[in-house]
């Protein structure tokens, strides 16, 4: 199952942290031409796995859970100030 670093825990909480944002809102990972795709979420899709962990949610289309299964998602900010996620292999 795909885990999640302290930092994306809490960017995923503050992007869905917003009185105007649904309390079922997350992180939608799905699966795409060149590697993934990353978007805020209302709601998990049907057939979405659901990973939550310290607060924060993400859900993930059959074909993405597949392939994380085995990995760790991370999240920063870079020095221009775009955020940035990124996998890393669970040791």
């Amino acid at each position: 199952m795909l885990t999640l670093t302290e930092n994306a825990c809490t960017i995923v909480k503050q992007m869905t942290d917003a009185p105007d944002v649904p309390d079922s809102a997350g992180l939608r990972i799905t699966q795409a031409e060149a590697g993934f795709a990353v978007s805020a979420a209302d709601q998990a899709e049907p057939g979405d796995k659901v990973v939550e962990q310290d607060g924060a949610t993400v859900y993930l289309d059959e074909d993405s859970a597949t392939k994380l299964d085995a990995m760790t998602l991370d999240a920063g900010i870079d020095d221009s100030g775009t955020l940035q996620f990124g996998l890393l292999a669970q040791a």
